[in-house]
């Protein structure tokens, strides 16, 4: 039964670093657009490409804007903190619950 608890704990701790690695290409996105970036920049495409499809939705839901700023990338680090808070670190007890860590 510990394989199964440390393949826990190992998806755990991926499924966090991917989602800390989303939220600083996020925060990324976030600060390049405050520069009206070139938009046929290959960095700049390939931000816009990984985040749009995750901020659109939010901007649908909560509006485009509130006043002068898009706070669909704040909601979605919001959501990313939540996530590494609950769902990774219950992954993490579960996993050392069944023998792993």
């Amino acid at each position: 039964m510990f394989v199964f608890g440390d393949l826990l704990v190992a998806v755990a701790r991926i499924l966090d670093t991917l989602l800390e690695i989303y939220k600083w290409v996020v925060i990324i996105a976030a600060l390049i657009s405050w520069v009206s970036p070139d938009p046929y920049n290959p960095i700049v495409r390939f931000l816009y490409s990984v985040t749009e499809p995750v901020l659109r939705p939010i901007r649908r839901l909560i509006g485009y804007r509130l006043g002068p700023v898009d706070v669909s990338p704040l909601v979605v680090i919001l959501v990313i903190i939540f996530l590494q808070s609950f769902m990774v670190r219950s992954l993490i007890k579960l996993g050392i619950t069944f023998g792993g860590g």
